[in-house]
């Protein structure tokens, strides 16, 4: 059963965060992320993907503040 309650704040960028997401995952040597039980990763595997989106995400949020 999912516990999963995040909403997206814009759902129709899903697809594009899912596809951060694997490449992120396959940058870091996590192949076949998408179809691995992510309860048989260690925190700090899944930890890093996140991280990496985030870090990803927030450099391209201050590139376009910026205007660059």
């Amino acid at each position: 059963m999912s516990r999963n309650t995040n909403q997206k704040v814009v759902p129709e960028a899903k697809a594009a965060l899912d596809s951060m997401k694997l490449e992120i995952a396959g940058e870091l040597g996590l192949s076949n992320y998408q179809t691995v039980d992510k309860g048989n990763l260690t925190a700090r595997q899944n930890g890093y993907v996140g991280g990496y989106m985030t870090k990803r995400l927030v450099e391209m949020a201050e590139r376009s503040m910026a205007g660059r």
